[in-house]
């Protein structure tokens, strides 16, 4: 104690540094062991939600007063479910459909998918891969009676199934038909002039394309020759991109991995989904 006493006695200064030198080192460890107890605070809140320990994870939230009475009061007095509370999975390994409420599932049903085939166009850059997209998607729009307008890989694909060629039809220049007829475009339709003066619309539907000159004719986009009914069946859910949930012409295709990307159902299955599944409804796709 008298050592101690001398040197606040004979040197003041040093003492003093000496006394605030312990005071930061005591006031950093225990900043170092409050940061150590947040961290493993953090650690364990995370691990709780990974492993969906929801119920507990509520109770840890309860107690610091982050879940108040009042919010509880609130979801109590709206049990209507949201949007959000609806979700369709699909499973591209199984294709199968599921609507689901929260842990119910609504309905469930055979679907058809992407084939994941590969189409080039000889002569091009062109290449399409026909997948269904994985992942979270959004229902964004529904249709009734949707009409199919096909990309020009449809043609691409028709023609090297004929052993035929492809030529685009662009608006302004008329292509050669022999015998003096050519194949025009006149305001929204394609259609043949022949050379002693007629004109009549000319008539297409899939499978049944317009062929000049050993080529398939790819019509310009706004024409009625670039616009199918009934392929994609009574009912369209859009999920953009060009990627929908629709039915189909073909319903012996259902179950199959066959289409060029879109998630086929049989006409009464999208029906029914058209009729509960709202705009906005999540889709998640496997």
């Amino acid at each position: 104690m008298k050592p101690l006493i001398r040197i606040f006695r004979d040197s003041p200064k040093i003492a003093l540094l000496a006394i605030g030198a312990t005071v930061a080192v005591l006031l950093l460890s225990s900043v170092v062991v409050l940061n150590a107890v947040e961290t493993r605070y953090r650690r364990d809140i995370h691990r709780i939600g990974f492993n969906s320990n929801w119920d507990l994870l509520h109770d840890v939230r309860s107690r610091l007063g982050v879940e108040t009475d009042s919010l509880e009061s609130m979801l109590e007095a709206s049990p209507e479910p949201s949007i959000q509370d609806a979700y369709l999975v699909i499973s591209l390994a199984d294709r199968r459909l599921w609507y689901r409420h929260k842990e119910v599932t609504i309905y469930t049903t055979r679907v058809a998918v992407g084939s994941g085939k590969s189409l080039v166009q000889s002569g091009t850059r062109n290449e399409w891969k026909f997948d269904t997209p994985r992942g979270r998607l959004v229902v964004q729009s529904k249709e009734v009676e949707p009409v199919w307008v096909p990309p020009d890989w449809h043609f691409v694909e028709l023609a090297r199934k004929r052993g035929l060629g492809v030529v685009k039809l662009v608006r302004d220049k008329p292509l050669e038909a022999g015998n003096g007829d050519v194949i025009a475009v006149a305001g929204n339709s394609v259609v043949r002039r022949h050379a002693d003066g007629r004109v009549e619309e000319i008539d297409v539907r899939e499978d049944g394309e317009i062929v000049v000159g050993g080529n398939v004719v790819i019509p310009p986009f706004g024409t009625h020759q670039r616009r199918y009914p009934d392929v994609l069946g009574t009912h369209r859910l859009n999920l953009g991109d060009g990627y929908a949930l629709h039915g189909t012409n073909k319903p012996e295709t259902i179950g199959q991995a066959v289409s060029h990307g879109c998630v086929r159902l049989r006409n009464e299955d999208i029906a029914y989904l058209y009729s509960i599944v709202e705009v906005g409804t999540p889709v998640y796709i496997y």
